[in-house]
């Protein structure tokens, strides 16, 4: 398997742990409703939820940029010439990856001192706090690479902006 396939499954895995978050943040609601309709009490379905939905907005930040999805400012650069597109695509690459670098830092530190201290929720279910903090530790590390690749794909001359499918537009 080749380096760029073995990236781009990274991102598509990433992007299908995002989904499976999603929907386990849907089973966490429903079921909350069902136990109020039920007169039954799941305890911890409201924080599972929470923990499921940052797990997926973290998760899928890696996959949306290689889509194309992120959103994009091309005032400056869709006006400029090649060689100061170029360099404001290496300028602001570079600062996301510092950026990206130090947010993954953080958010595998927070993760680790969770599980070193024995960190657990405050609700009435008591989860170990690292768990659902490894949702956004492995998302910003994924990040991370994504970020890193595209700079190094600029670099190279090989990166193509990706245009998201469907047009934008404001309604």
């Amino acid at each position: 398997m080749t380096l760029r396939r073995a990236l781009d499954a990274l991102y598509d895995a990433a992007g299908y742990l995002a989904a499976l978050s999603m929907v386990g943040t849907l089973a966490m609601v429903v079921v909350g409703i069902a136990g109020r309709l039920l007169h039954f009490h799941v305890p911890g379905t409201d924080a599972y939820a929470g923990y499921c939905m940052a797990a997926s907005g973290f998760l899928a930040l890696a996959y949306t940029l290689k889509r194309g999805e992120h959103i994009r400012v091309t005032l400056l650069i869709e006006h400029a010439g090649p060689r100061v597109k170029r360099a404001l695509e290496l300028w602001s690459l570079g600062v996301a990856t510092l950026l990206a670098a130090l947010f993954a830092f953080y958010g595998v530190r927070l993760a680790y001192q969770s599980w070193q201290f024995n960190d657990v929720s405050t609700g009435n279910d008591a989860t170990p706090l690292w768990l659902p903090q490894l949702g956004m530790a492995i998302g910003t590390v994924v990040l991370l690479i994504a970020v890193a690749d595209e700079l190094v794909r600029e670099i190279r001359g090989q990166r193509s902006v990706a245009q998201p499918a469907e047009a934008l537009r404001n309604e």
